[in-house]
């Protein structure tokens, strides 16, 4: 057994939005092997015809090698289980684990977990959010899900469902309001749940290599706005002043994603989502020669002034103090 952390990928998307599809197909493929799936009803991801044998009365082992668990604790608690039980050989081995989040729920209070829990952060780490969007009836819950548009906005993937039953130039409709509520996240099309899987799976690192910082863009009340900064960041000051503003105003900031100039030869990348920052990663190189400090901000009652003038008058502070 490695004593490397275990990557975790969050499957979110609103009901009917083909996560539960898109899970049964991946769980299919010899690339998933050596993966732990949590997901709240056993019986949602159809894996009937995959089973090989049931470990106890709520997990079971797909032939491809998966291992897959009812969740009817809080998340920390089944991440712990679920590593003691690997341990203890009551599981087979796993390198990286899904959680297929309800239909319905904010994906912020999981992300936390992953992201603040002791024990879980010392044995796990978030690989990403992958959200799985409907081409027919997403634009409609876009407008009256306030969740469906919260899930879009902290993706780190969006995928693009039923598009082969949509109308095209729908889903080129819907396609673009989703890049302009979530301008960070690739976006990939995906019939009836076929995809390779490290299509999904890691490399967020790179994701930011293709950051593509936005003008001010508004879905309703979620919006996405960029900031530029030409000096080199504190990353300490820096670090304070954003762990200030999400504390304060983190219901409110959705997603922040970007790349800091903090003197090294490589950018940092910034990553958080609402209250809580990933662990930040240092890129060994700059994506091109522009080595400004971009932020992008996906928002919901926070504009983009409110968050400049914040920034700079701490900068401002900083700079006196030092």
């Amino acid at each position: 057994m490695s004593n490397a952390k275990h990557p975790v990928t969050l499957l979110t998307g609103f009901l009917g939005s083909g996560k539960t599809t898109l899970l049964a197909e991946l769980l299919a493929h010899p690339g998933m092997g050596e993966t732990a799936v949590i997901v709240n009803e056993l019986g949602e991801i159809g894996i009937d015809h995959h089973l090989v044998s049931q470990v106890d009365e709520r997990t079971v082992v797909l032939d491809s090698g998966c291992v897959c668990c009812v969740m009817r604790g809080d998340l920390a608690d089944e991440l712990r289980d679920l590593f003691s039980r690997r341990v203890r050989y009551e599981i087979p081995d796993f390198r990286r684990v899904v959680v297929e989040t309800t239909g319905i729920a904010d994906p912020a209070p999981i992300l936390f977990t992953l992201l603040s829990e002791p024990v879980v952060q010392h044995h796990f780490e978030l690989d990403g959010v992958v959200t799985t969007v409907d081409a027919v009836n997403g634009s409609d819950q876009l407008d009256r899900q306030p969740e469906s548009a919260k899930q879009a906005a902290v993706a780190d993937r969006l995928v693009v469902t039923k598009t082969d039953i949509a109308d095209a130039a729908e889903v080129e409709q819907l396609e673009a309001r989703l890049a302009r509520i979530n301008p960070t996240a690739p976006m990939l099309r995906v019939v009836q749940g076929r995809i390779e899987p490290e299509t999904l799976f890691g490399g967020r690192e790179h994701d930011v290599r293709d950051l593509e910082l936005s003008h001010p863009n508004h879905i309703d009340d979620v919006h996405a706005f960029s900031l530029i900064l030409d000096e080199e960041i504190d990353w300490t000051a820096f670090g304070v002043w954003l762990t200030m503003l999400l504390q304060a105003r983190g219901e409110h900031i959705l997603r922040v994603k970007g790349l800091l100039n903090v003197g090294d030869p490589g950018p940092l990348l910034l990553n958080g989502v609402q209250h809580v920052v990933h662990p930040p990663v240092h890129l060994e190189q700059w994506p091109d020669e522009d080595q400004r400090s971009r932020i992008v901000f996906i928002a919901r009652g926070a504009g983009r002034d409110e968050v400049e003038r914040s920034l700079y008058a701490f900068n401002r502070a900083a700079t006196l103090r030092a």
